[in-house]
């Protein structure tokens, strides 16, 4: 009897709720998924204003280095290091010393261990680890003007109106992602200093 009693309060509360528009069944509370993010700013970068860290005391290279070796069918499948060269293509020039540039720059040749992608996101870049024999490496040209941009070219003359201006190229690297546990591996866009150009506008007396 005390079963069937049970039974009918159970089916009526739920005929009431039912009736109800506004009656929502509880739900249990979960807490929010975890989300990582990158550090904003790595300690790397805090005293320089360039877009990438050449050394780093927090490059985790043991932790690189173990997901190469987890994954490293995977990872060789799409990379490739573009060894950085640059070849003289003006005629009549017998060394590098003997061309003539109208905005004075420095060019170098780097391997970043971190860097800014085209998102304005800092990320750790595969460069100088090395896994099964292989040792990764990504080099990047870069240019970077000496005068400060917007500053009339030295070499022009006055009568013109002209100016320095940066200019940047883009450059894919693998960088490695420690959130992703599936594959902690991506080939990211990084914009950097390519050269360093000169604009001439009209002449003017």
């Amino acid at each position: 009897m005390t079963i069937k009693l049970l039974i009918v309060a159970a089916l009526a509360i739920g005929a009431f709720a039912s009736a109800d528009p506004n009656y929502k069944p509880p739900r249990p509370a979960y807490g929010a998924p975890p989300r990582y993010e990158y550090v904003e700013i790595p300690h790397c970068a805090k005293n320089t204003t360039k877009s990438w860290c050449l050394e780093d005391s927090e490059y985790p290279q043991h932790e690189v280095q173990q997901a190469l070796d987890e994954h490293y069918q995977a990872v060789l499948a799409f990379y490739k290091d573009k060894l950085a060269s640059t070849e003289n293509s003006v005629d009549g020039l017998d060394k590098l010393n003997d061309e003539v540039y109208l905005c004075p720059s420095s060019t170098g040749y780097i391997r970043p261990l971190r860097a800014i992608n085209v998102d304005g996101k800092w990320r750790t870049i595969i460069n100088n680890v090395e896994s099964y024999g292989i040792k990764y490496t990504q080099t990047a040209r870069v240019e970077e003007c000496d005068v400060v941009v917007g500053t009339p070219c030295p070499l022009v003359e006055p009568c013109y109106n002209s100016k320095c201006i940066q200019k940047n190229m883009f450059h894919r690297f693998l960088v490695y992602n420690p959130y992703d546990y599936t594959f902690p591996f991506a080939v990211e866009k990084f914009k950097l200093p390519g050269s360093c150009g000169c604009v001439v506008g009209a002449f003017h007396f």
